[in-house]
């Protein structure tokens, strides 16, 4: 919800979820809502949108999320309410290891939704993509330390990377700490303006940087429309450069338009026709 009142449809997994639809990949979104008007657009946004909507539940007695979106300086604050339908997913069936198990950190804060997680994530046999997201007061370290432990790729921005893993190394020093410590297949660190990093598994180090030229409406979502880019390039077994290249590309222009998706497939078929 935004200042000016207007409201779009967001969280992390389902932004990047409906980006990975677009792109063709058939994600299972798993998440729970409440069976109110929020729920009730949701359901019919990814209905529209040719989203399967099996794993998504409905419950009876908490409110979909909500998060008030201010912004300062063309940063997004969040305001996070507590005991919200996500935080109470209920157990799944455990997929069967092909592809990527995606994740954040913000769904997992309460108990019931962290023990479904890990019922899951013991199930699961593919990798696994931990995508932090710290938001105060709903985290705490060793929380995520654990999850990163149970991750194969993670990605974090700078401020997250500082505060996790404070010190006076440069980001690439601490990038290639954490792969060495949590024995990663990769890690990747969004720096806002300034592009991105990333580190191979072979311990190469990439960047990326974004257009010059690049105008902004608002930057709410553009680490999600990133991620997903990663999740589709690493699927698809693309170089870990021209990945990098075209997450920062689709950020960028994600960042162009208001909110966190975009609800029109020609903008994803502009997007597709580049990678042609």
């Amino acid at each position: 919800c935004f200042p000016d009142g207007s409201r779009v449809l967001g969280g992390a997994p389902f932004n990047v979820a409906w980006h990975l639809q677009a792109f063709g990949d058939r994600p299972r979104f798993i998440s729970r809502v409440g069976g109110d008007a929020a729920g009730n657009d949701i359901l019919a946004a990814m209905t529209r949108w040719d989203m399967d909507p099996s794993d998504l539940q409905i419950d009876p007695s908490r409110p979909t999320g909500t998060v008030a979106v201010s912004i300062t300086d063309d940063q997004p604050d969040y305001q996070i309410l507590d005991r919200q339908a996500y935080d109470f997913i209920q157990p799944v069936q455990p997929g069967t290891g092909d592809g990527l198990l995606y994740h954040g950190s913000l769904a997992l804060r309460g108990e019931v939704s962290g023990h479904t997680w890990t019922d899951l994530a013991s199930a699961w046999r593919g990798p696994v993509f931990l995508d932090v997201n710290l938001r105060a007061p709903w985290w705490q370290p060793g929380r995520i330390f654990d999850l990163i432990a149970g991750a194969d790729w993670l990605k974090l921005n700078d401020a997250e990377l500082a505060q996790l893993f404070p010190g006076t190394q440069d980001i690439a020093d601490k990038m290639r700490l954490i792969v060495r410590e949590f024995d990663l297949q990769g890690i990747f660190v969004t720096c806002g303006e300034e592009g991105a990093l990333a580190l191979t598994p072979d311990g190469e180090l990439l960047g990326v940087t974004p257009n010059a030229r690049l105008e902004v409406a608002d930057t709410v979502g553009a680490g999600d429309a990133f991620a997903a880019v990663l999740l589709h390039g690493i699927a698809s077994t693309w170089p870990l450069p021209l990945t990098l290249r075209r997450a920062q590309d689709f950020a960028s222009a994600l960042v162009g338009r208001h909110g966190a998706t975009v609800e029109d497939p020609a903008f994803y078929q502009h997007i597709l026709a580049g990678w042609q």
